[in-house]
């Protein structure tokens, strides 16, 4: 299975060990260090919104994983509300990817809502 396959394939929760840390020196050089970052979180509770906020307003991506709440859950629903509100001031995006991804993008990013090859 791919990487992104594990960073957007649903079902289950992911450890850090799930995912393979390739070697990225040439590329982070190549790039002088700059640029976006791609964040993976886990909101378990209206606190964890704090970080991903900071991600966002610095400009980084985030796939969030809130598989601890229910969709009906009215928290989910608030925390949804609130990055709805950060992506609104910064110009980004945000979808929820079944009932267990959010994905969050800063200014100037968008998600498009059609898988690849449809």
């Amino acid at each position: 299975m791919g990487i992104m396959s594990k960073i957007l394939g649903g079902g289950g929760t992911h450890s850090a060990e799930d995912y393979v840390e390739l070697d990225l020196d040439d590329f982070e050089n190549a790039r002088g260090g700059a640029g976006m970052q791609v964040h993976i979180a886990e909101i378990a509770d209206q606190r964890d919104v704090i970080d991903i906020k900071d991600a966002v307003y610095d400009g980084d991506f985030v796939i969030a994983d809130i598989t601890r709440h229910s969709t009906t859950d009215q928290t989910v629903e608030r925390i949804i509300d609130e990055l709805r509100q950060v992506v609104s001031e910064v110009d980004g995006d945000i979808v929820q990817k079944g009932d267990d991804q959010l994905v969050i993008t800063p200014t100037g990013v968008t998600v498009s809502r059609e898988k690849l090859g449809e």
